[in-house]
């Protein structure tokens, strides 16, 4: 399927391109911006902003439309959250966004190293304000409450698609799972929350809408829709590509729903101008 217009993007390598990926090099750190393939990465550089990747850059899940490396994980690195923390006042952020791959082989999957990486960012940067995007945990209550605890001011959780399509979409992940996980971080008390859904994938309009109100049931602060753009030959192929002004129907919707910020475009991703999203709550 050839890409119409408006997906195609260019953008020209700069200093501070060059600075930022300097610098996450001599830190040894990972992006979901590089490890992803996520067309936004220069852009997103050179506006000195990242998305940190904690954990290793090897995910222990198979989704379909991820462009991250599989397989079996190193352990993780105990310095890592400090090297964060040191790389976010290197490059000036106030508003540090922090993911993860998924890690169902440690006993706590990572929570622990989240709450490590957010308190040594507010150690170093004690005005920054924090965003983490994490995997589900396996919808345990008590390691949600690890990370929330570190008081991060938005907890994001994606539910990538719509219910029809997990099976071949996050085989090993769970609708209601990731969506009982977001109302669970609004009992116990996050801030902000915040999640997002590729487009393009074989979805209905129907679907989208459904769960767009799902998420708003859960008291989803933050919603975010962008299109589906496939990483590599070995990931599901883009089943349509949704125009501009399709988008900005969901995002009238979302917006009418209660949604407090919408973002919704080919290009939007859920750390994509994360910190200007969060500007537009009211």
């Amino acid at each position: 399927m050839d890409k119409p217009p408006w997906i195609k993007k260019k953008f020209l390598v700069n200093d501070e391109v060059l600075k930022i990926e300097k610098t996450l090099s001599h830190l040894k750190l990972h992006t979901v911006c590089t490890s992803a393939l996520c067309p936004n990465r220069l852009e997103c550089f050179s506006r000195k902003t990242a998305t940190f990747m904690i954990l290793g850059n090897v995910c222990t899940r198979r989704c379909g439309f991820c462009g991250v490396a599989k397989g079996r994980p190193q352990p993780p690195d105990p310095d890592e959250p400090e090297r964060v923390a040191r790389a976010a006042v290197q490059m000036g952020l106030k508003y540090v966004v922090i993911t993860s791959v998924s890690r169902d082989d440690l006993p706590d999957e990572g929570a622990v190293f989240f709450a490590e990486t957010i308190t040594a960012v507010h150690r170093l940067l004690p005005e920054a304000r924090t965003e983490v995007l994490t995997p589900d945990f396996g919808g345990r209550k008590d390691l949600l409450s690890l990370v929330l605890n570190a008081k991060p001011l938005v907890f994001n959780h994606n539910l990538e698609t719509v219910p029809s399509l997990y099976p071949k979409v996050r085989p090993q992940a769970e609708y209601r799972r990731s969506l009982d996980l977001l109302g669970m971080a609004k009992e116990l008390g996050a801030v902000f929350t915040k999640s997002g859904l590729m487009l393009g994938l074989g979805e209905e309009k129907a679907e989208v809408l459904d769960v767009m109100a799902d998420l708003r049931r859960v008291g989803c602060d933050i919603l975010t829709l962008g299109q589906y753009l496939r990483p590599g030959k070995e990931n599901l192929p883009v089943q349509r590509y949704v125009p501009p002004e399709e988008f900005a129907e969901y995002r009238q919707t979302a917006e009418q729903m209660g949604f407090k910020a919408v973002a919704a475009g080919p290009f939007v991703r859920s750390s994509y101008f994360a910190a200007e999203l969060f500007q537009h709550i009211p």
